[in-house]
């Protein structure tokens, strides 16, 4: 049973040892990517584990044309072992399609191609479930010779380059991580490397892979002599001197990495087949070694006041141009493991897991809701028995649709309202008031009837027409005769 407790950074190893420095003329076969698999999954100490692996996108590993059906093969033969995958290695070098970051047009062009083909392999990868972090590593692809004519402007067109291939990262929610190594034109010193990353200026795209082996020899100034942190004929017997400029070195590089490399070294280089010289990887357990792994990894994984930077999800051994032999032997395997967990047990972390949500409530069916509404028989006492529903509140039902009214004759329709029309004023016209009509005055024979009447009781007015008329006539004055 282990009594490890930290989870973080996850460990992984890199399959590409198999392959690098490995099947030219001259140099031993490769390991097909089964049987790095396999090796790397039954490796184990005190009950712990790989968690992933690294790989790299070459044959005999992986095309990197390959289709989504052979990729989806893969992945399923990576998580058959228990592990998942973490960064991908972009062949972006001449001999394996790509072409120089500082070259022509059609270099340039081919470089980027093969960014894109790798970021799409990585993005499927991610999408498949077995990439759960990771970048997207790539180098200048030119050698320290070619870069020297002309230091400037060839850092500007690589850094042009990498631009480009931040841009088709960005398209595929990638990031890239561009690996330091004293052979690698412009980025074989730390004082370069950081004039290139800063020429980018893509921080949020583009980062620093660092390896320790070779960030080791950035320390001796290989191929950068004015770069050199240590004094020249260096006593290794003096930590405090290589700790002093390891210490400089990260501080210096350490804000741009975003993937690490735990490796040993023995502070000399070494090239094997097509690949040319470059920090010597040793293994874990090489007393010529001159890394205390876990202090100084610790440089890498943690600030300048000590505090943890938590900055990498995993850490990945890189231990290239092992002989055939040594990897054949699981002990190798184990060390390197060992040496991985030594790393975390220092500088590792561990993470609360996210709180599981609660189960929904239930939720009652439209068509129970309604029915529940409606009248219906006595249920029987089975039904009695059901349990009783959620005390959250279901969602809200409409209810039944009540029975439709006789429908009554078609009513007149009602008369649509208008729109209110911008209203518009007319002239006025003058008002004119009627002149009341004047009464005609009575003739002079009914006035005294109409006084009599007035002066009359109620009850004696009450006269017929006839009476009125009678009395008009008896007071008219009688006409005389024309005799």
């Amino acid at each position: 049973m282990s009594h490890h407790t930290h989870l973080f950074p996850k460990l992984h190893n890199a399959m590409w040892p198999g392959l690098v420095g490995k099947g030219s003329p001259g140099a031993e076969p490769c390991f097909d990517l089964d049987t790095m698999l396999n090796l790397t999954a039954a490796a184990e100490v005190d009950g712990v584990k790989f968690d992933g692996v690294d790989i790299f996108l070459f044959e005999p590993h992986i095309n990197i044309d390959i289709s989504d059906d052979d990729l989806k093969r893969i992945a399923d033969q990576i998580t058959a072992k228990g592990l998942v995958v973490g960064s991908v290695v972009a062949p972006i070098w001449p001999p394996t399609g790509g072409g120089s970051a500082m070259g022509d047009e059609k270099q340039r062009a081919k470089f980027v191609g093969q960014v894109r083909k790798g970021c799409r392999i990585a993005a499927r990868l991610r999408d498949l479930g077995v990439r759960p972090y990771g970048i997207v590593r790539l180098d200048s692809a030119c050698s320290v010779e070619d870069w020297s004519p002309d230091p400037e402007g060839n850092t500007r067109r690589i850094a042009d380059t990498f631009r480009e291939a931040c841009a088709v990262a960005q398209g595929f929610g990638e990031r890239l991580a561009a690996e330091g190594e004293i052979c690698w034109g412009g980025m074989h010193s730390w004082r370069e490397t950081v004039k290139l990353l800063e020429a980018v200026d893509r921080p949020q795209t583009l980062g620093f892979q660092a390896d320790m082996a070779h960030t080791l020899l950035f320390t001796l100034g290989y191929n950068a002599p004015a770069d050199a942190l240590l004094p020249p004929g260096y006593d290794w017997r003096d930590p405090a001197v290589l700790d002093h400029a390891l210490r400089q070195l990260t501080a210096a590089l350490r804000p741009w990495t975003i993937d690490f490399h735990v490796a040993q070294n023995d502070a000399t280089v070494k090239g094997s087949g097509t690949h040319d010289k470059t920090g010597h990887h040793c293994l874990a357990t090489d007393p010529n070694g001159k890394l205390d792994i876990p202090k100084h990894a610790g440089f890498w994984l943690r600030d300048t006041a000590g505090n943890l930077t938590k900055a990498l999800r995993h850490l990945c051994w890189d231990g290239c141009m092992f002989p055939n032999e040594v990897m054949r032997q699981p002990q190798t395997w184990n060390n390197i493991l060992a040496a991985m967990i030594a790393v975390r047990a220092a500088h590792g972390w561990s993470e609360e897991p996210a709180a599981a949500p609660p189960p929904p409530a239930p939720s009652v069916q439209p068509s129970t809701a309604v029915a529940a509404r409606a009248p219906a028989p006595v249920a029987p006492a089975a039904s009695l028995a059901a349990p009783k529903p959620s005390r959250k509140p279901a969602a809200r039902v409409a209810p039944a649709p009540r029975p439709a009214k006789p429908a009554r004759a078609a009513a007149k329709p009602k008369r649509k309202s208008r729109p209110a029309a911008a209203p518009t004023f007319k002239r006025a016209k003058p008002i004119t008031r009627k002149k009341p009509a004047r009464r005609k005055p009575a003739k002079a024979h009914a006035r005294p009837v109409a006084r009599k009447l007035a002066k009359a009781k109620p009850a004696a007015r009450r006269v017929t027409a006839k009476a009125v008329r009678k009395l008009v006539k008896k007071a008219a004055p009688k006409k005389k005769s024309r005799k």
